[in-house]
Formats: structure tokens, sequence, C-alpha cells
């Protein structure tokens, strides 16, 4: 590639990539698990469960392309195997098929784990003055947020 020079110098671009790695991390494996949680859900709650999980890892797909994307705008390589999200993730795979119970109360905790990710990403682009960054993590924050809220309803 030739030159970048998009008004962020080298250091804060990769100080933030290196949070958005992380972020995508958490995605990504976020991602897996919902997907994993939407083959192999029973129980009463199935059907709406089973389409609530396919919502989520639908979004969840795009978004680890929209977080990839950034991290290659800012001219740093996106982790992409396995071995690089789990060095990477804050969020632990889940071994087994839990209960559906389980599952909703897993997936609250990852995607506020997300939020956490993303809030300490936030504080990074935004010091750099990187609006396109903090734009993409604070829109991921809010979809997180969302989502938490609405896996925790299902609770009630």
């Amino acid at each position: 590639m030739t030159d970048i020079n998009i008004g962020i110098n080298k250091e804060n671009r990769s100080e933030i990539s290196e949070g958005l790695k992380r972020l995508l991390a958490d995605s990504y494996t976020l991602y897996l698990q919902t997907h994993n949680f939407h083959w192999n859900v029973t129980g009463l709650q199935f059907r709406e469960l089973h389409l609530m999980f396919e919502e989520q890892y639908q979004e969840l797909a795009t978004a680890v392309d929209d977080i990839a994307e950034r991290i290659r705008t800012l001219d740093v390589p996106a982790p992409g195997t396995y071995k690089e999200f789990a060095k990477l993730a804050s969020i632990k795979e889940v071994d087994g098929v839990p209960a559906s119970t389980d599952m909703v109360k897993i997936l609250t905790k990852g995607h506020e784990q997300v939020i956490r990710t993303a809030r300490s990403v936030l504080k990074i682009a935004q010091e750099a003055e990187d609006e396109s960054s903090a734009s993409l993590v604070s829109d991921r924050m809010r979809i997180h947020e969302k989502t938490a809220w609405m896996l925790r309803a299902t609770q009630a």
C-alpha cells in the first residue's frame, strides 16, 4: 500500500487498532456463541430464542466485518484466526450446550463485555480525534446495550 495520511499519526492508528482488535475478537467470539446457541436452543421458548439468536448473530456478522475493515482503513492488519481471537478476546468459550435460560444469561454477559471493551476503545479513539472509529464504536455500544436489555427482558 502507499503511505497513509488521514490526519491520524501512526502511533495513534496503532493504539486505536489494538483496541479495535480486542473489540473484533470479543464480537467474533460472541457471534460464534450466538450462532451456536441458535442451532442448539431447546425448550419452551425455542421459537422465540431461535429467531432472536438468528437476528443477533446476523447483526454480529456485519459488525465483525465493519470492525475489521476499520482496522484495515487504519493501515493495520486485522486478526482473522481462532488462535488470534482467543488471545485477544475477553469473552471465553462455553463448553457443551447450556440450558436455554443459561444461554440467555451467557449472551447477556457477552454483550455487556463487548460494551465494556467498546467503551475502552472509544476513549482511545476520542483522544486521538478519530471520529470514524469513535462513531463505529459508539454505534456498536448502542446496539449491544439494546441487545443486552432485550436479553435481560426475556428473563423477567
